[in-house]
C-alpha cells in the first residue's frame, strides 16, 4: 500500500512490537509525530523535559524489558540533546533505536535553521548510523537498524530521516522481524581447551561482566558455578547475574570491589571472566592483576579479547550457549579448601559502616529490607552508586540499571522512568546523589504528567561526593568546586513539580518514608541527609594492584 514516510515509520516500530517511546518533538520531526498521533492506542510516547532524559528513559527500558529501547528526536539540538544518552548506552552495550529527523534534502550541508550532521556526531558512539535521503529504503533501514541493535554485543542505532522523506510516498509491504541468528565463532576445540583449563584448576575464581545479563545466561552461570565449585565475583554491570544472596558469591571486584573478592581474584589459579571486558576500574593495573592465574575470557565480541588482558584460552560466543555447552560436558568438581579460604575472607573482610547515624549504606540496607530485595534499583553515578552496589542484594538479572563505562550523571532519573513504564508492576528506584539530582530532576515533571510511581531517592551530602573524597584522600583537601551547600529546597523543587515529597535527617524516619512512597502509587522523592564527609569503602586506588584495597581501619591505622 502506498504510505507516507511517516507512516511507514510508525509501521516499522509495530513491526518491531515498539510499545513504548520516549521523545521529544520538534520542526523537522513532525510528521512522525502527526502519525504517531494517530496509533497513540498501539504505542505510548511519554513526552520528556528534555531529550537527554528521552534517550536515558530508553535505556533504562531496554535494560529492564530486554527490548529494543526507543527515542525520537527533532534536527538540531534535539538530536544533539540525545549524544549523551547515546554513549551512555553504546559503553554499555544496550539495544538502543534513536530516530532523529532532519532539514529538507535540498537544506542539507548548507548551514540551514537546526540543522546538524548527527550521524557524522554519533559516528564513534553507535554501532551503526544511517541518514535517510530517500523514502525507498526508509523501511528497509529501520528494519537493520533493530537488527544491528540486537545482534550480537548490542548497542544503539542511529536513524536520520530528512524531513521531505518523512512526507514522500512509497509502497510499503509488511515484513516479519527477521530471526537474530548468533554470531558464535568457536570451535569444537575452544571448547575443549576452556574444559582443560577449568578441570586443572584448584583455585577456579569466576569475574562476571555485563554481558551475563545481556545475553540471558543467568541460569546458565549459576549452573555453572555449582559444576566448577567456584567463588564469584561480578562487575557494576552484572549485578544480578548471580544471586547476591548466595555463599558463593564474593562481591564486586575492582576499584570499590570487596577485600574478598580482590583477594581472591588476585590469588586464583584459574580467572574465568565470563562476558566481561577487564576495564580499568576492575583491573587496576593490568600488569599485576590476577598475575597467579591463567585466564580463560568467553566474549560474543572478539575485539575484546587480549585488549586489556593477555588470555591463555578464549571462547568467541554468545555466553549463553557457550556455558549450556561447557555444563553439558563438564561433572561435578570439588574445590572445598579453596571455597573455604574464600569463605575466610568473607568472613574476615565483611563490608561496614558507621551504624550510629544516618549513611548512604544504611540507606541502601533499608531500601533491601523494605523492599525485601525485589525492587528495580536505578542509580545515578558517584558514591550513592557504589553503595547501590555494595549494600542492595540483587538476585535477579536486569534489577540494577547504572551506567557503568560512561559514568553519566543523571542518567538515573531517565533510566528509572524508561524501567517504570516497561515494567510497571515492579517498585523501580533511583538512588542520585544531589549533585546528579541538580542535573536532570526536570524529569520529575515528566513522572508526574503520567503519574509514573517511581521513586527518587536523593542521597544529599551537600558535596560532590566521590570528587571530594578525592580530594581528601589525594589533592590535600583542597576542595575545588566541589561545595554544594546552596539554598537549593529539594522538597519544594519536587513538590513544584508535582510530586510527594519528603526530607529525612533521622536513621528512624527514613522506612516510614519509603513505605509511605511506595503505597501512595504516586511519583514520590525521598532528600536523605548524611554527613559530607561519609566515604565509599573499599577502595583501590587508580592504577594500583586491586589486591592493594584499603577502607577506613586500614586508614585509620
Amino acid at each position: 500500500m502506498l504510505l507516507t514516510g511517516s507512516q511507514i515509520v510508525i509501521e516499522c516500530l509495530k513491526e518491531q512490537k515498539v510499545d513504548n517511546v520516549f521523545g521529544y518533538p520538534g520542526g523537522t520531526i513532525l510528521n512522525i509525530y502527526d502519525e504517531l498521533y494517530k496509533h497513540s492506542d498501539e504505542i505510548t510516547h511519554i513526552l520528556t523535559s528534555h531529550e537527554q532524559g528521552a534517550s536515558h528513559a530508553a535505556d533504562g527500558y531496554a535494560r529492564a524489558t530486554g527490548k529494543v529501547g526507543v527515542c525520537f528526536a527533532t534536527s538540531g539540538p534535539g538530536a544533539t540533546n540525545l549524544v549523551t544518552g547515546i554513549a551512555t548506552a553504546y559503553m554499555d552495550s544496550i539495544p538502543m533505536v534513536a530516530i532523529t529527523a532532519n532539514v529538507n534534502l535540498p537544506a542539507l550541508g548548507k548551514d540551514s535553521f537546526q540543522e546538524i550532521d548527527i550521524a557524522g556526531v554519533t559516528m564513534p558512539i553507535t554501532k551503526h548510523g544511517f541518514i535517510v535521503k530517500d523514502i525507498s529504503v526508509l523501511a528497509d533501514t529501520i528494519r537493520k537498524a533493530f537488527k544491528i541493535a540486537k545482534t550480537g554485543r548490542p548497542g544503539p542505532v542511529l536513524v536520520d530521516i530528512t524531513k521531505d522523506v518523512t512526507a514522500n510516498q512509497f509502497e510499503y509491504t509488511y515484513k516479519e522481524p527477521e530471526e537474530i541468528v548468533v554470531p558464535n565463532r568457536f570451535s569444537d576445540a575452544d571448547i575443549e581447551a576452556a574444559l582443560a583449563l577449568i578441570k586443572e584448576a584448584k583455585k577456579p575464581y569466576i569475574y562476571l561482566g555485563g554481558g551475563a545479563i545481556l545475553s540471558n545466561a543467568s541460569e546458565e552461570v549459576r549452573k555453572f558455578a555449582k559444576l566448577i565449585d567456584s567463588p564469584v565475583c561480578d562487575t557494576l554491570m552484572a549485578k544480578g547475574a548471580f544471586d547476591g544472596n548466595d555463599p558463593a558469591y564474593t562481591g564486586m571486584i575492582g576499584m570499590h570491589g570487596t577485600k574478598s573478592s580482590n583477594y581472591g581474584v588476585s590469588q586464583c589459579d584459574l580467572l574465568i571472566a565470563l562476558g566481561a571486558r577487564f576495564s580499568d576500574r576492575v583491573v587496576g593495573n593490568p600488569k599485576k592483576f590476577a598475575e597467579n592465574a591463567k585466564v580463560l575470557h568467553i566474549d560474543i565480541d572478539a575485539a575484546e579479547i587480549n585488549k586489556n588482558i593477555k588470555t591463555n584460552v578464549s571462547v568467541v560466543g554468545d555466553l549463553k550457549d557457550v556455558l549450556t555447552i561447557l555444563n553439558s560436558k563438564l561433572e561435578q568438581l570439588n574445590h572445598a579448601d579453596w571455597m573455604q579460604t574464600i569463605a575466610d575472607y568473607k568472613a574476615k573482610y565483611p563490608l561496614k559502616y558507621d551504624k550510629d547515624k544516618l549513611t548512604g549504606p544504611y540507606v541502601i540496607e533499608e531500601i533491601d529490607r523494605v523492599t525485601k530485595g525485589d525492587a528495580i534499583i536505578t542509580t545515578d553515578v558517584g558514591q550513592h552508586q557504589m553503595w547501590a552496589a555494595q549494600y542492595y542484594h540483587y538476585s535477579k538479572p536486569r534489577t540494577f540499571l547504572s551506567s557503568g563505562g560512561l559514568g553519566t550523571m543523571g542518567y538515573g532519573l531517565g533510566a528509572c522512568i524508561g524501567a517504570k513504564t516497561g515494567c510497571p508492576d515492579k517498585t523501580v528506584i533511583n538512588i542520585g546523589g544531589d549533585g546528579c539530582f541538580r542535573m536532570n530532576m526536570n524529569e520529575l515533571a515528566t513522572a508526574s504528567r503520567y503519574n509514573i510511581p517511581i521513586i527518587q531517592v536523593v542521597v544529599n551530602n551537600h558535596v560532590l561526593g566521590m570528587v571530594r573524597q578525592w580530594q581528601t584522600l589525594f589533592y590535600g583537601k583542597r576542595y575545588s568546586q566541589t561545595v554544594l551547600s546552596d539554598k537549593v529546597d529539594f522538597v519544594k523543587v519536587a513538590e513544584g513539580l508535582g510530586c510527594l515529597a519528603f526530607k529525612v535527617t533521622k536513621k528512624e524516619e527514613f522506612a516510614p518514608a519509603l513505605e509511605e512512597a511506595i503505597k501512595s502509587g504516586r511519583p514520590c522523592m525521598i532528600e536523605c541527609v548524611i554527613e559530607e564527609d561519609d566515604k565509599v569503602f573499599p577502595m583501590v586506588p587508580a592504577g594500583k594492584p586491586i589486591d592493594e584495597v584499603f577502607d577506613a581501619d586500614d586508614l585509620n591505622e
